[in-house]
This record gives C-alpha cells, structure tokens and sequence, in this order.
C-alpha cells in the first residue's frame, strides 16, 4: 500500500540541513509527498530541492511559503509577488511537481477518494493579540514592532500587482474557495497550506504577536467545510499533531538547524499522513 508523507520548511540553504534534507526517501516507488513550503528563499534551490524529491517519489505536490515568495538581492530571479509566484509554477511545472494552479489529484488508496488540495493562501493580519483586536493595521503593526516582533516579509515579500499582502491573501482565498466548492462531495480532503487554516496551532509561539503573519480568520471553518481528513501546514517550526473539531492538523516541518539540534529526537524531516 502506498503511503503519503509530507515536509515543509527544509531551508535548505541554512548549513546543516542539506544532509538531512538528502535523506528524505520513499518507502516504496509508489508513495507520494507533500511539501508544504519554505524550501528556500532563492529560485534555483528551490527547484533543484524539488527536482531530487520528484527522481524519488511517485508524485511530488509543493504549496508556496513565504520564503520562496521573498526577492532577495542574491537571487538570479528577480521577480516580485505574483509574477515572481507564477515564475516558481512555471518551473515546477517542468519537472512534473504539482502546485496550487494544477489539477488537484486524487488519493485513491483509502476507503474513500481523498483529494489532496494544495492552497496558496498567504494571511491577513486578522490574527491578532487582544491588545490589538480591532485598531488599524499601522497600529497592531507598531504594538508588534514595540514587543520586538517584525516578520522579514514586511521587508522582501512583495505583494505586486497588488496593493497588499492583505488583498492578495483575498484574492487567493477566493481563487481557492471556488476551487474547492468544485471538489466532488463525496470525497475527502487533505488540505495543504504553508499557513495554518486555523488560529490553534500559534497558541504555543512564544510572541503572540507574530500570529498576525501565520494566517486569517476566512480560513477557520475550512476544515470542516471541505470535509478534511487532515489539514497539513509549516510556517510555524513547532512540528507536532493536534485535533480540531475531529480533524487531525500536521505541523510538518524541519525547521532551522538551531530548531532540530535542540529537540531530543533531532532533525524529523518527513512524516508519514496517509
């Protein structure tokens, strides 16, 4: 029986995680892998990352994080926001890994049909501290910048053509409700984000205030909704499963090699889902 695994966050340019990220393989020819985003901040690891993985699984599925969403002086691809997003598509497209603008495949190895559905969300600052529920954004952002909390995006993730990562995350919230809508109903989901779909998962972060770049409230009936089996995401570089409503939620990632020497199981680079 095939299996279905999953990793985010490999950051393979960070020295140390390479090694580990090279002994990422299949059980068996057959099985599949989700890599729900943050590979790298610079095109062609990304790609190259991608490209190894896809020689040793049957099916390889990449969702968008926001370090591959970052232009960097360093990177050869200069590309900001969504062309710089569709430019990554294109690539990924070309060594036959699916992305959040492909058909959505089906798992057909369960009791049911599981449609694995890779989103590209991005977040909306709704995920807030109750100090800041309910000021302007200019403000909740200065509160988070006096507690010394300031994401890197608001620095190299650029939101063009749009006029902000909020309006962005709107569109692509809309593109992703259709598509799911259009998912058959007598199918499962796993659905797959670099974001977290809901708040619970940030509970444990050490600054609150860094919730307001890990996702957004439209999301947080979309378990339910779209009948999830499980909901599998990163970002966060605090792996672990947890439940909500009944559903299993999977935090998948690798995390920083400061992160995984720390922990006394070390580096868990991939995690089995179905």
């Amino acid at each position: 029986m095939p299996h279905l695994f999953a990793t985010s966050d490999l950051h393979v340019t960070h020295d140390g995680n390479a090694p580990v990220v090279d002994t990422i393989r299949p059980d068996a020819p057959e099985d599949w892998l989700i890599v729900a985003g943050d590979v790298a901040e610079r095109v062609p690891a990304i790609i190259d990352t991608l490209a190894m993985l896809r020689e040793r699984f049957a099916k390889v599925v990449w969702v968008p994080g926001n370090h591959e969403l970052w232009t960097t002086k360093d990177d050869p691809v200069q590309a900001r926001g969504r062309a710089r997003y569709e430019e990554i598509v294109r690539r990924c497209r070309a060594i036959d890994v699916l992305t959040p603008e492909d058909e959505y495949p089906v798992w057909e190895h369960a009791e049911y049909p599981v449609t694995i559905a890779p989103l590209f969300l991005l977040y909306d600052y709704t995920w807030r501290t109750p100090q800041a529920e309910g000021l302007p954004l200019t403000e909740a952002l200065e509160q988070a910048r006096d507690a010394g909390v300031v994401c890197t995006d608001e620095f190299f993730l650029h939101p063009d053509p749009h006029p902000s990562r909020s309006d962005w995350c709107a569109s692509r919230l809309k593109i992703s409700d259709e598509r799911l809508s259009a998912i058959p109903a007598d199918h499962r989901t796993v659905l797959v984000s670099h974001w977290p779909l809901h708040r619970h998962p940030t509970a444990p972060l050490y600054w609150p205030e860094f919730a307001m770049w890990c996702g957004t409230e439209e999301t947080a009936d979309w378990h339910l909704r779209y009948r999830a089996e499980v909901a599998v995401y990163g970002h966060l570089h605090i792996p672990r499963t947890t439940h909500q409503d009944g559903v299993r939620f999977e935090e998948v990632s690798l995390g920083y090699p400061r992160e995984w020497r720390r922990r006394s199981r070390g580096a868990v680079p991939l995690r089995r889902i179905l």
